[in-house]
């Protein structure tokens, strides 16, 4: 009996945001498997009494990442992660979004503004977000006009430590959305669409609905060959992922663009395809299976 741990994070007295997390436990038992999940920052936590730790829902991860990169580290060294420790450190900081434009891959045109580096801000729409960040946190859209607001945003970022990442505001999320193309056991699972997140005037601290309007997508040849493209560039190749998440906008041109490759805890949505559990299911015991077959 294959024993795996879904590694979450702990909400404390709010209520868990993972619905997805206690669907796939008993979906794991009932297929056999000895499943639970655990929070990844609990000290008490023997992870290498499992056959297999999946990241799912690690969502407050990014502002701990120092802790959480350790936390990898220690877990991949006595147990098999999914994903692997590697591609976690790699994907835990945006700056992979240069590596893979490097590599000829579309994506969302990025600079980054470390600490004390002096913030030269476009003269066209853009938005500011940390290269370590989820959920649109200390994300905000700005126009040239709120300059100095933007300044106080970089200035708070980087007084807690951030490097900010600046993009051009993508116009087109606006007519045809956000769409999330999700692979697992490396074959595309489903894909979703939703609306823009960022509202004109939202301050970058205020609480945000991260996936608006979410609906089922049925993703285009272009966007497929996208997003398989920015899989393979992923530093020692695609094999080795159990998941990933594609997040695609259209470009000026019309065409999809990589606005973001998540790798470490993406949103499953599950409850929007439950026909996807079975195979998700099934890629999570492949993956034990690999330990303890």
């Amino acid at each position: 009996m294959p024993r795996i741990a879904l590694a979450t994070y702990d909400p404390g007295a709010e209520p868990g945001k993972d619905s997805d997390l206690p669907v796939l436990v008993r979906a794991l038992r009932e297929a056999g498997a000895e499943a639970e999940s655990r929070y990844w920052d609990d000290p008490d936590v023997d992870w290498g009494r499992y056959d297999l730790v999946v990241i799912r829902s690690t969502w407050d991860y990014s502002w701990r990442a120092a802790e959480f990169e350790a936390w990898v580290e220690r877990v991949g060294a006595v147990t098999r992660l999914a994903n692997p420790a590697p591609v976690v450190r790699w994907n835990s900081d945006k700056r992979y979004l240069g590596e893979l434009a490097a590599a000829g891959v579309p994506t969302v045109p990025t600079r980054y503004f470390a600490p004390d580096e002096p913030a030269d801000l476009p003269d066209h729409e853009y938005v500011i977000k940390p290269t370590s960040g989820a959920g649109a946190r200390f994300a905000a859209r700005y126009t040239p006009a709120e300059h100095e607001t933007a300044l106080r945003q970089l200035a708070r970022m980087h007084a807690e430590g951030f490097t900010a990442m600046v993009q051009p505001y993508v116009s087109g999320i606006d007519v045809s959305g956000e769409r999330a193309l999700q692979f697992f056991g490396g074959r595309l699972l489903h894909a979703s669409r939703k609306g823009a997140v960022l509202a004109p005037g939202t301050p970058y601290d205020a609480d945000k609905v991260a996936h608006p309007g979410l609906e089922p997508w049925q993703p285009t040849d272009a966007e497929l060959a996208v997003a398989e493209k920015a899989l393979t560039s992923v530093p020692g190749g695609s094999d080795g992922l159990l998941y990933a998440r594609v997040d695609l906008v259209d470009g000026e041109d019309g065409q999809p663009r990589v606005m973001e490759l998540e790798l470490v805890e993406p949103n499953l949505f599950l409850f929007l395809h439950p026909a996807s559990l079975p195979r998700v299911t099934e890629a999570i015991l492949a993956a034990a299976a690999d330990v303890t077959g």
